[in-house]
């Protein structure tokens, strides 16, 4: 697979993107890039920081300048962050650039996955279920769009999903 098209990771956060993004890359020998970790390796400072200095818009202004470099890379996986495909610039790139994945799975799950995780800015609010539930139906219409590949993560483990990724990325290719 390393001759193949990059490989960019879609969904709502608690999804499973950066950990799935992680099986997929030793399954594929692809590397893997999180581009919230490069906002905070560019950065010096964690996504919540970003978020409490320079707010949700500045934070998408450094997404759409991470997620337009790095889609521009061959032979990688990417996984995005969970609002990443509200900006058209990035749902542009994405889906002309690569293989988009969206890993789907539902707001139950999510919030069982991301309950507890207070790195999270959009979930510290005293209704982070809501939260989940109305950003879902926000965003979800929206991964959709741009995505080749849709894979349910509510019942696998990342490495089943790892494998049915890769699985439906070859079926693709054959067509």
């Amino acid at each position: 697979m390393s001759e193949c098209q990059s490989i960019f990771l879609v969904g709502p956060m608690g999804a499973g993107k950066s950990t799935i993004g992680k099986i997929l890359s030793e399954l594929t020998s692809l590397p893997l890039i999180d581009s919230d970790t490069e906002i905070e390796k560019r950065t010096g400072a964690d996504i919540s920081w970003v978020f409490d200095v320079e707010g949700e818009e500045g934070f998408r202004k450094r997404e759409e300048a991470v997620i337009d470099e790095l889609t521009q890379k061959k032979g990688i996986i990417l996984a995005t962050g969970g609002g990443a495909v509200k900006n058209a610039h990035n749902r542009s790139a994405l889906s002309s650039r690569g293989v988009v994945v969206y890993l789907k799975t539902s707001v139950e799950k999510q919030y069982q996955r991301t309950c507890r995780d207070t790195r999270r800015p959009l979930l510290n609010n005293p209704d982070p279920l809501g939260t989940l539930q109305r950003l879902m139906a926000e965003r979800e219409p929206l991964y959709t769009e741009v995505a080749d590949i849709v894979v349910e993560t509510d019942q696998y483990s990342a490495r089943q999903i790892a494998v049915q990724i890769i699985e439906k990325y070859e079926a693709m290719k054959e067509l």
